[in-house]
């Protein structure tokens, strides 16, 4: 008998005001909409992450990477390769940088906190859909 296993994933739609956050598995390989972390301190912005992967028991977490249209990097596209790597020298964890270009387009263009975990969702998902 083969036993079938999961790995729970979480994904990040990082913001300098808010994160949303997205959790799956590679099992059911769904992304679904988690939370939003909007602490005012990146110690505290941190702090709940480490709740979240303790929670979940993550190992592998994604995070959106913004770029322009064309595909050249932009202010934000460097804080979120920095987001990642503090991600994994904080925490251990192995972390896919996935393009978010288009994640926008589907989500509405206003901001808000269901919005920035629905965004975190479409990035996990992308994800699933091109590592099957």
């Amino acid at each position: 008998m083969c036993a079938l296993t999961a790995t729970t994933l979480l994904a990040f739609d990082f913001g300098l005001k808010r994160i949303g956050v997205a959790v799956g598995n590679t099992f059911l390989k769904q992304a679904q909409a988690l939370t939003v972390i909007s602490a005012e301190s990146n110690q505290a912005k941190f702090d709940a992450i480490a709740l979240l992967l303790k929670e979940w028991q993550v190992t592998h977490c994604v995070v959106g990477l913004p770029s322009h249209p064309d595909g050249a990097e932009h202010e934000m596209t460097v804080r979120c390769r920095r987001f990642s790597n503090q991600l994994e020298g904080r925490f251990g964890v192995t972390t896919t940088l996935v393009d978010e270009r288009y994640t926008s387009a589907v989500i509405s263009a206003k901001r808000g906190e269901v919005i920035d975990a629905q965004a975190a969702a479409l990035i996990l998902q992308q994800y699933f859909d091109e590592n099957p």
